[in-house]
């Protein structure tokens, strides 16, 4: 990425995240918002290349709900965005919007939110930069489309993973890049969930790694991914490097992201108030909120997030996606307390994972919802023991909900068995769990019958896993709720940090029929196949 003045040291995080939202929302009202019959003037045909703005980052799509959908870019210069969209390829009677002014304050990025979508219908898009030096001047058009809800007859399909460009595993052009993405592609699902580590700012890329074969990968190398990140323009630059690969950009114009973020956002096993211990000497600016601050910020820029103006800084969020169909992104990061032994007795600040403004959220919406299928997005696995490994940490301490000692639930545990406990008490119907984080796929059944925990109804949860990074595990698996793991996608004997090239690259598919209301959840490798799949019919 080019250079840039230094960040200022202290973020107005807040006020940032007010303005992104209101520079949102004005799409919707005031001189920003033009909803008319597509009359922009095309691009002087004679504009050289280099003079226009760039769309390096390619476009996307995002939070997509009912009717509505974010549109996602970014330029290399102040600029406007222009976003032309119809029910119709060929764009006839386009409605155009235009973003808030795309200026470094959002290095460069911008968005529009689309309203009054109509249900079930595929919307294709153009979207171009107006330079806001000469209005005459415009980027080149890049192309995508969607598909929104709804639609009585409609199957539903969607995908899930997690875990991109860690281990220092980056893009290999001549490998074919992040090959996941294109073999997703194919598959044509209405949306992905990205369950997290959609960065690793703390894992930077060498232009190479030897493999033990003796054969060289070659990562293609940016600034600001041959460090750890310290800086907003870091942060950024991390983001920035993942929409360098073409399979990246290609399915992002075609399939909507609804994104989640874990640790690796800001750093490895991150927690609000954690310190940097003694063993960590990478880091320069030893303030991990600041760290915090500058990921969240670049999380928000780089994403079609819909900012919630109540609560700018919100990540968990819910997406109606009619009968069929809601999904509910899960925070596991900001509101949880610090790892530790996980050992705690009561549900507290110090036991908390969730929080509990966000545990009465899940709860109160899963009680509201209407659709037969409930798709609660995790960051992390609930049985799957991951300790937190990092330097100056002791032994026996925890990272996720599983405490590892196959008892009654204690710590992060306690969290998840009122969760569990309330969804069986209101007879909630078809919960089921999609997560990543641990580096390989899995599929589990979780049984009271074979519980320390018996207050829930039966439900399954499906690990994917990872896009593009180092493949690990299996993990030890906690037996407080009974878990019953009916697939493992790696050998149990398996050396740890695979590289990409041995195709141990993972992602699930879920695939609801309109007709019997079915759920098809199916694991798949970096070349599509079918490695596991069951079908899911619902409770009536």
């Amino acid at each position: 990425m080019s250079s840039r003045k230094k960040s200022p040291p202290t973020l107005q995080r807040r006020t940032f995240l007010r303005h992104l939202s209101v520079g949102a929302g004005a799409l919707l009202s005031g001189s920003h918002l033009k909803t008319v019959l597509a009359q922009n003037s095309p691009p002087a045909l004679i504009t050289p290349d280099q003079l226009r703005p760039q769309l390096n980052s390619g476009i996307m799509s995002g939070d997509i709900t009912r009717d509505k959908a974010i549109i996602w870019s970014r330029a290399d210069r102040p600029s406007r965005m222009v976003v032309e969209y119809a029910n119709n390829e060929a764009l006839r009677d386009a409605r155009t919007l235009t973003s808030a002014l795309a200026l470094p304050s959002t290095d460069f990025s911008a968005r529009v939110d689309l309203s009054g979508l109509p249900a079930g219908q595929r919307i294709f898009y153009r979207v171009r930069f107006q330079d806001i030096r000469d209005a005459s001047v415009y980027s080149e058009p890049l192309s995508g489309s969607l598909l929104i809800p709804g639609g009585a007859e409609r199957d539903i399909t969607f995908a899930f993973s997690g875990d991109e460009a860690g281990q220092g595993w980056g893009i290999n052009e001549a490998w074919g890049g992040y090959r996941i993405y294109e073999t997703m592609r194919g598959f044509k699902p209405d949306f992905f969930i990205h369950s997290g580590d959609q960065i690793y700012a703390d894992g930077p890329i060498e232009k190479e790694v030897k493999l033990d074969d003796g054969t060289l990968w070659r990562n293609l190398v940016t600034p600001a991914k041959s460090k750890v990140a310290q800086t907003l323009d870091d942060y950024r630059g991390n983001f920035a490097y993942n929409l360098l690969d073409a399979n990246k950009r290609r399915f992002a114009a075609e399939v909507p992201f609804l994104v989640q973020w874990d640790d690796h956002e800001v750093r490895n096993n991150w927690y609000p108030g954690q310190k940097f211990g003694a063993a960590e000497t990478r880091y320069q600016e030893r303030e991990l909120s600041t760290l915090a601050a500058y990921a969240k910020r670049a999380m928000f820029e780089y994403n079609p997030y819909r900012i919630e103006p109540s609560d700018p800084e919100r990540v968990y969020r819910m997406f109606n996606y009619g009968p069929l169909l809601e999904v509910f992104m899960l925070d596991e990061r900001s509101y949880r307390g610090a790892n530790s032994p996980n050992r705690q007795s009561t549900l507290n600040q110090d036991s908390a994972f969730l929080g509990s403004a966000q545990l009465r959220w899940i709860k109160q919406s899963l009680l509201r919802s209407r659709s037969t299928w409930k798709v609660i997005a995790s960051d992390m696995p609930i049985s799957i023991v991951v300790p937190d490994l990092n330097p100056d940490v002791p032994p026996g301490t925890y990272e996720a909900w599983a405490n590892g000692d196959n008892g009654k639930p204690l710590g992060r545990e306690l969290e998840i068995a009122e969760l569990l406990r309330f969804i069986k008490q209101h007879d909630i119907k078809n919960v089921v769990w999609v997560t990543a984080d641990v580096h390989y796929a899995s599929a589990t059944y979780y049984s009271p019958e074979k519980a320390q925990f018996t207050e829930f109804k039966p439900f399954w949860e499906f690990v994917g896993g990872p896009l593009h990074a180092g493949t690990f595990g299996p993990g030890e698996i906690d037996r407080t709720f009974g878990p019953d793991v009916r697939y493992v996608s790696i050998p149990s004997d398996m050396k740890q940090n695979r590289p990409p090239s041995e195709l141990l690259q993972f992602f699930g598919l879920g695939k609801i029929d309109a007709k019997s209301k079915v759920m098809t959840v199916s694991l798949h490798n970096i070349d599509g196949k079918n490695l596991y799949t069951v079908d899911l019919h619902p409770e009536a």
